[in-house]
């Protein structure tokens, strides 16, 4: 048996400012949005093969716990790119700050936190 993760689904505060900064820095395209569950509204950003669900409520969004110390908290989510320095040069262009690099196997990466908190790692791997 096989399985291959399709999405996930993140509450966000703006989906079309989160989707634009992402076309930007992983080069990925939105592939639909529209009204979602209770009242709110939906974006899938991504590539042809998997994507992100950016969802935003009626009402602005209230903060997140530490998700370290929180059961099912959302600790990062990783992204495989080809040219770390050109996505750190595109995070930095973003206005995101990159931090916690490591060079180690399999691979590089690095970590940031976007507008909204959420922490993206960034990774290379090496061939």
């Amino acid at each position: 048996m096989s399985a291959i993760l399709e999405h996930a689904n993140v509450t966000v505060s703006n989906p079309e400012a989160t989707a634009a900064w992402m076309a930007q820095v992983f080069g990925w395209h939105t592939r639909w949005s529209g009204a979602s569950i209770n009242g709110g509204r939906s974006l899938h950003v991504g590539s042809a093969d998997s994507y992100l669900a950016l969802y935003s409520p009626p009402a602005a969004p209230g903060e997140a716990p530490e998700s370290y110390q929180t059961k099912g908290g959302l600790n990062h989510l990783a992204v495989v790119v080809t040219d770390l320095t050109a996505t750190e040069a595109a995070v930095k262009a973003a206005g995101f700050t990159p931090h916690n690099h490591g060079d180690y196997e399999p691979g590089r990466r690095l970590y940031f936190h976007d507008a909204d908190g959420i922490e993206y790692e960034a990774v290379q791997y090496d061939d």
